[in-house]
Order: C-alpha cells, then structure tokens, then sequence
C-alpha cells in the first residue's frame, strides 16, 4: 500500500484493536468482515469522527470517519444527521466517509477492519458493499471502492490513500453513485493473491483520475435544510465478502455484472409525436421512460421526456402527475428468485420521483402506482404499430414493457 506522502507508519497502540481470528480459512457463505453492518458498538459515539466506536473498525489516516446511530444527538443520528437524510441499509447503523473534494479542500476519509481470516491464493470471493451520497454533498466521485491488503498501515497524517483498488462498481462512473435517496450496490468477484487479511473503503485514485460532478440542491435537500459540504460524501454500509466454491459453480450475484451479461441491455425508445392540437393531458400521457434489464437508471431520452412534463406541470400548477411503473415477466420470474431484480416497477417510480423533486416538482402532486408486469407495451398506438403474437416474448417486445408511463389529472 502507498500514500501520497513519504511519511508511512504502522498503527500504533492508540490505535489498536483486538480480533479474535480463527486460524483456518473462510468457509463457503460466512461474511469475513466483522461488524460488517456496524450494529455492534463499545462506547456510544457523541460527535462525529468516531469510527472507533464501531467494534473493530478504525480510519488508517488522520481524518477519522464518522458513525451513525439511533440517538439524540443531531449531528449523527440515523435517519437524519449533518449530512442527510437515510435510513439504514442493514440494522440501525451505517458510517460516513469523504470520498472526494475538488482541490483536496476537504482530506479524504477512509475505515478499515481485519478479516475473520486471511484469504487464500487463487480462492475466489464475492465482495459487497452499499453507498449513498448524502444530501449534503456539493459533488458526486466515482472511485469509490473496497481494498485487500495483507498487512495494516496507516498515518497520523491527513492524507489520502493511493493505491489499486481491488473491487469498484463494475460501470465506476458518477452517475452510478450519485442516488442522494437509496443505496447503490458496489460489487465484484476477487481472486486473492493470498495471505490478504485487512479490507479498507475509500477512494484510492488521485483526484486527477477521479471523475465528478457538482451536484445541485433539490426539493429534498432544501426541506431537509442541510448545509451543503465541499465534498462528496458517501454514507456506506452493509460490506461483506464471501468465499466462493467455483466447484458448486457459485457466483457474485452482483446487479451491474448480471444486468450486463446474462440478461438484455436493449432500451428502447420511440418518437413521440406532439402537435398543436392536442392538450396538456395529451402530450403528458403519450410520454413514457424506458429502462435496461433489472435497471432503473434514467437514459438521455429519459431524462428528455421528464424535462418535457416539468414544463407541462409548471404550466399547469394544479394539475397532479399519475406515474406508473412497469417492469416485464422476465423481471418478474428473475426477481422471484434473486431479490436484486425484484420491485423494478417501484424502483423506476422512486427514480422518476426523485428526478421531478430535483426539479422543483412537489411530491405531493405525484400519485405512484405499481403496475408490475400487469400491463405489457404491445404497441397499440397511431406511431407505435401493435406487436404481432409471434413478437409478444421478444427481446424488443420485453425492452417495451419495461417502462414507466404517466397520467396528467
């Protein structure tokens, strides 16, 4: 492991912790990260920057992570604290790092564990963990990621960690991490090198091969009335990595892997016809937002639509917005046995939402309605020809049907 910095020293006793570590390897199934959803903690936290509270988690530079809990203290509480709004992933608490900052203004944080046992050469392990960019933060990063090493070092300094990530979301792009409402999944598959006993979380690119975007304060953020850091930050939680037996065939069930291999990636998208004829409900209606296979990240397209009902909704402040989610069979049958893909029809409503509250769009004027796989786009339409039966279970057919579609009222 190298920093940015000659200065490189061990974790001395101030920062010690005590693992009880079996000696034998990980057995198939069993989560190797200890406190891995942060639930068990010593001396209850009172401000932030006491990552140590949580059992056997420590930051390996100066600049101490932060711990959230069911408390009264305002600052870390869980749901709301300093920095957002956000319900647990797993159990009542989470942590909090910086992940990045234009210039460095704000040092980077990072926390790290041991492992209950050392990973063994060329074994396989499946690696997880949940982010979500808080309110708070005026940028989002990619390079957000999971790091193995076999011994642990750290620095009293406030520097960050260059390195060579072992696991990062497998599109590592901004966009994929900037979701201020729920948790994105980072996953992967890694092959030990072996003897790898201590997991670190953070951001070990340097900021000139670090990619961000400034973020804008919506709806949201300005009713939760949080103050916005130069940073982003990223609360995490629920990090697990699992031995793997290749002999059972088992895998990472990993979404972004499996929505990009074994399934569709089609997202379709027609032209919406818009004349001077016809009415606001009219041109509302006819609109409707396409996903991938087990996705519900907006396209271009997407975004283009929602942009266009903004404007029908600012021109008509009375009106209120139907929007219905639509996932297909396919989803359907996949969800009923992998509970990533499960819910698409109201994981596409919740980022629809989000999109209009981002523009000024009240939630109260929206009405979400779950339509699973109930009503299929068979195409019925003027510009939309209508699917004949041996098209019904098609790539295409099934790319139509995973959508979501509007009411104006």
């Amino acid at each position: 492991m190298k920093f940015n910095t000659r200065t490189i020293i061990q974790f001395i006793s101030a920062m010690s912790f005590v693992f009880l570590a079996p000696t034998s390897f990980a057995q198939e199934g069993e989560n190797m990260v200890p406190n891995g959803s942060f639930e068990s903690i010593g001396k209850k936290p009172k401000r932030l920057g006491k990552i140590e509270s949580a059992t056997g988690w420590v930051s390996p530079t100066g600049v101490r992570a932060d711990l959230f809990i069911q408390t009264k203290i305002p600052e870390i509480g869980v749901p709301d604290n300093l920095f957002g709004q956000e319900e647990p992933r797993e159990g009542e608490n989470y942590i909090g790092i910086t992940g990045f900052s234009y210039g460095n203004k704000v040092p980077r944080s990072y926390v790290m564990t041991k492992m209950e046992t050392p990973m063994k050469k060329g074994l396989k392990y499946c690696v997880k963990m949940y982010v979500s960019l808080a309110e708070a933060s005026k940028y989002a990063s990619n390079n957000v990621g999971v790091m193995f090493s076999k011994k642990q070092y750290g620095t009293e300094s406030k520097v960050s960690i260059i390195e060579d990530a072992s696991i990062l979301h497998i599109q590592n792009d901004y966009e994929t991490i900037s979701a201020r409402y729920n948790w994105t999944e980072i996953c992967g598959t890694y092959t030990a090198k072996g003897g790898e006993k201590y997991i670190t979380l953070g951001n070990f690119s340097s900021n000139e091969e670090t990619r961000s975007e400034r973020m804008k304060k919506d709806s949201k953020t300005k009713l939760i009335k949080v103050s916005q850091v130069i940073s982003a930050y990223y609360y995490i939680d629920d990090v697990s990595v699992r031995l793997l037996d290749e002999e059972k065939g088992q895998k990472c069930d990993c979404i972004a892997e499996d929505a990009g291999s074994e399934f569709s990636t089609l997202i379709y998208q027609k032209s919406f016809i818009v004349n001077e004829d016809m009415t606001a409900k009219e041109m509302v209606d006819a609109r409707q937002v396409y996903f991938a296979f087990g996705k519900s990240k907006l396209s271009m397209e997407g975004q283009s639509s929602l942009d266009f009902i903004v404007t029908q909704l600012e021109a008509n402040p009375t009106a209120k917005l139907q929007i219905l989610g639509h996932n297909n069979v396919e989803e359907d049958e996949v969800g009923a046995k992998k509970k990533i893909y499960a819910d698409m029809d109201n994981q596409r409503i919740g980022v629809v939402m989000k999109y209009l509250m981002e523009k000024g769009i009240s939630e109260s004027r929206m009405i979400p309605t779950r339509k699973r796989a109930s009503s299929p786009n068979v195409g019925d339409t003027d510009n939309e020809p209508a699917l004949e039966v041996d098209d019904i279970g098609s790539e295409l057919a099934l790319a139509k049907s995973r959508r979501v579609t509007f009411i104006l009222m």
